[in-house]
């Protein structure tokens, strides 16, 4: 794209100095205060981060850069049904306060997937947990590194491989210097910048097409704004049933059993902290989804007569957010550069709370367990888990790459989360909600939840011609005021005639229309209407299978002495429950005359096992009485 030479001067600037500002947080935030000399300084931030900067931290792992360049581009070329996943998300939130938070939160463990090795006393499952959720970050990483560089080619012409590779360096490098709290802290900022960027893109597309009325009234007789649709089809891409359920239990899995949500709720210093901090995270959830797609509605607003991308302008959906600032935003120099290191930044903070909750579980579930590594101390331990940061942002930028085959990055983002968090959820409820079930049914459930998920996603991918439909727009509007004079088409994709007049042009549409993709006709074949449910129940039917085949598994085989565990590794009502349906035996070792002396349970003692039985524990309780003070 072509632009005024100036304000391209601008705005390279201000996207510089964008970048160098959130440098100087990161490289402030880890001198100032106590230093992160222990493991525990490292990946907790251990009592030092306040309620509003988890809040906010917390809602931009929610959403992310993803939401911030995708959502809107998925209203203008697809429509608002995704929209309707905020109900899933939202519903979410009261559930994993219930059922998670209570169960593990003071259990003293570092990996969240410990509480499973606890839970079922084996290692097997453990191993498959922490492994399904390290391919599911890496793969959610390698989005979160692609998203910014759509926009970073579109604009300033930069090549992907320097995006990606520059985004994921940097990252790892604050990573490596900044821990949990100098991700959280970076968060916030990114999070209001965000924000204001988000209504700022509001206000000037309501402005250009004459009020709020003409903005609604074009989004949703464009059919843009087509809620509700109640179709049980499972083979439509979303719907509002699908588009519920399926974001439900993606949410409960991420909120529920992801590392690096689970690090930010241990590192707040009372379980009631906790609770307030989700459910106040709730409405400001709602507000910050809701702004990208009013952002949408804006952009489609202005656009729905002039599609920059049958015009050649774009060509990919994910870029007509950064066209829309560089077409509307000519007048004000250097918003663009703000928008673009926004995305930039974003993209950085993810790379870096997630490359830090990779590691660590890394380190906590695979490389302790090494014989060479078993001895290491704190210190050692520490540079062990900075050093497989390293390793992941190379696996990274990797994925970065992979991710340009999908259709935007909502698409694959979506895609992604749906077909690894049906497995990591299904194991997480086994082992809270269901008394009877030991490791072998775990074992069993995952397994076969992987690889009939696995095969539906592959299968799909590969042999069933389905693409998603996207919505049509018009060109018959377009006239050579339509974007502002110093924009131009690429030229290989557009024949223009140039005459010159000032640092204007006026030029002539010969317009290259791109393929609109359209789903192909219903196939009764039994094989073809499976691969065609849609992704949105990857997670829901990954999920039921990993319970229903760990029940079954649990009860054919029984249970035995080494399947006893603690009670309280156990929810509470799903305890109490448990003595009215029929099942194994259940064992515990608080109701064990063994584990008893004189006939009672020294529940003191009890407690310090639980904190102490999986290696890379630590008693978290103690630390947070010494480790307090807000950010």
């Amino acid at each position: 794209m072509g632009m005024d030479a100036s304000s391209l001067i601008v705005d390279y600037l201000v996207f510089a100095v964008a970048i160098l500002a959130c440098s100087l947080v990161a490289v402030w935030q880890k001198f100032r205060g106590p230093k992160e000399t222990t493991k525990a300084d490292y990946v907790f931030a251990t009592g030092t981060v306040s309620m509003g900067a988890m809040m906010l931290s917390i809602a931009r792992g929610t959403l992310g850069v993803r939401s911030f360049l995708g959502y809107p581009s998925e209203l203008v070329y697809r429509g608002a049904a995704m929209w309707e996943t905020l109900y899933g998300m939202v519903c979410a939130f009261p559930i994993v306060i219930f059922i998670f938070v209570p169960v593990y939160y003071n259990l003293g463990i570092t990996s969240v997937y410990q509480y499973l090795d606890m839970r079922f006393k084996s290692r097997a499952v453990r191993t498959l947990a922490s492994g399904t959720y390290v391919i599911r970050s890496i793969l959610n990483l390698g989005v979160t590194v692609f998203t910014p560089c759509v926009a970073l080619k579109t604009v300033f012409g930069l090549p992907y491989w320097a995006s990606i590779v520059s985004i994921t360096i940097i990252g790892v490098g604050f990573t490596i210097m900044g821990g949990l709290k100098a991700a959280i802290t970076a968060d916030v900022i990114q999070g209001l910048l965000m924000i204001a960027i988000s209504l700022a893109v509001i206000v000037q597309g309501t402005i250009d097409v004459g009020g709020v009325s003409p903005l609604v009234e074009v989004s949703s007789e464009r059919g843009r704004l087509d809620f509700f649709n109640f179709d049980m089809d499972p083979t439509i891409r979303v719907t509002t049933v699908s588009a519920f359920w399926g974001q439900l239990f993606m949410s409960l899995s991420i909120f529920g059993c992801q590392q690096n949500f689970v690090q930010r709720y241990v590192s707040m210093n009372s379980q009631s902290k906790v609770t307030k901090t989700l459910m106040a995270n709730i409405p400001i959830i709602i507000v910050l989804f809701s702004l990208s797609w009013v952002a949408g509605m804006a952009i489609f607003a202005n656009y729905a007569d002039c599609d920059p991308m049958k015009l050649g302008y774009t060509s990919k959906i994910d870029e007509i957010v950064p066209f829309f600032v560089e077409d509307k935003f000519l007048f004000l120099p250097g918003v663009l550069g703000i928008f673009m290191a926004s995305l930039f930044n974003g993209a950085l903070n993810l790379v870096v709370s997630n490359l830090n909750s990779l590691s660590t579980v890394t380190w906590e579930d695979f490389l302790s367990q090494v014989p060479q590594f078993k001895n290491f101390n704190d210190r050692q331990q520490l540079f062990a888990i900075k050093a497989t940061s390293v390793v992941y942002g190379i696996l990274t930028i990797g994925i970065a790459f992979g991710v340009a085959m999908f259709s935007g990055v909502i698409e694959s983002s979506q895609l992604m989360t749906s077909a690894t968090s049906g497995p990591l959820l299904g194991v997480f409820l086994l082992a809270m909600l269901f008394p009877s079930v030991n490791w072998k049914g775990a074992v069993a459930g995952m397994l076969w939840s992987h690889i009939i998920i696995l095969w539906i996603t592959f299968g799909g991918w590969m042999n069933v011609e389905k693409k998603t439909q996207l919505l049509d727009l018009s060109i018959a509007g377009c006239d050579n005021s339509s974007f502002n004079p110093y924009i131009r088409p690429p030229v290989s994709e557009m024949l223009y005639n140039l005459t010159l007049s000032n640092t204007a042009a006026n030029f002539t549409y010969l317009p290259v229309v791109p393929e609109v993709a359209v789903e192909t006709a219903p196939n009764t074949d039994f094989l073809t209407s499976l691969y065609s449910v849609t992704y949105m129940y990857y997670s829901l039917l990954g999920s039921g299978i990993t319970v229903i085949v760990g029940v079954l598994v649990s009860y054919i085989v029984g249970t035995t002495e080494e399947d006893e565990y603690d009670e309280k590794l156990i929810h509470p009502l799903a305890l109490k429950l448990s003595t009215y349906f029929p099942g194994p035996p259940r064992r515990y070792i608080n109701n064990n005359s063994s584990n008893m002396e004189s006939g009672t349970t020294d529940m003191k003692s009890q407690e310090q096992k639980i904190s102490t039985i999986s290696q890379g524990g630590f008693d978290i309780a103690k630390y947070k009485k010494t480790n307090t003070g807000p950010v």
